[in-house]
């Protein structure tokens, strides 16, 4: 079930560790840490990805931050429980890592990983939609499953004739996709008083996908 699990959900990416690790949790003795990954893209612009990495892979008392990695995992959702409100939260799992002897700046010009391939199923009717530009964009959620009757749900996000393709996909539809983890700005209004609060989203931006099969 673990490789199966594995084989559906593959994250490969290669970037700056932009801040110190972060204690986030124990499980069996095992001590996980946060930190977010700085990737490039070829437009020169950046994506800060979360990353959870475990003390057997890095020591947390040592200082990485600034340092080029090189991670391989899934990418996975977690639920936070607060004030009686829950909110997803997105982070790459790391399951193997390499620290690179390499400066960013070296970096440019290369294919620098940032990749995704995720099996799953569509659990949440498409949402199609146009730009000002009228560039044309599907929202997608997958739930993508892994071991003891759990799933990661995903956002994606596919475009032009990916998009008109996804627009109609039924829920429960099983789909694979490739593409690269973003992030996202965006603003949002909290609390009676209608603040504005600057958030980070999270999701696949879908470069290439296939249906397995569709619900009769």
């Amino acid at each position: 079930m673990t490789e199966q699990v594995i084989k559906n959900n593959m994250v490969e990416i290669v970037g700056k560790l932009e801040d110190e690790l972060v204690y986030s949790h124990t499980v069996y003795g095992e001590d996980f840490y946060t930190a977010k990954i700085k990737v490039t893209r070829l437009s020169d612009s950046y994506d800060e990805i979360p990353v959870m990495i475990s003390n057997r892979l890095l020591n947390p008392e040592q200082t990485y931050s600034g340092h080029m990695i090189r991670i391989e995992g899934q990418f996975r959702s977690y639920n936070q429980h607060t004030e009686n409100k829950s909110k997803l939260l997105l982070s790459v799992f790391v399951r193997d890592l390499e620290v690179l002897e390499l400066e960013e700046e070296e970096l440019k010009g290369w294919d620098t990983p940032n990749q995704i391939y995720l099996d799953g199923y569509v659990c949440k009717a498409p949402i199609y939609r146009k730009t000002p530009l009228g560039r044309e964009i599907t929202d997608l959620l997958l739930a993508v499953n892994r071991p003891y009757n759990k799933s990661d749900y995903i956002p994606a996000i596919a475009w032009g004739r990916n998009a008109r393709f996804a627009a109609n996909f039924p829920v429960g539809s099983r789909i694979k996709i490739w593409g690269r983890i973003q992030s996202r700005q965006y603003q949002k209004r909290v609390g009676q008083e209608g603040e504005v609060e600057q958030r980070t989203a999270y999701e696949i931006s879908i470069s290439k996908m296939e249906t397995i099969d569709q619900p009769s």
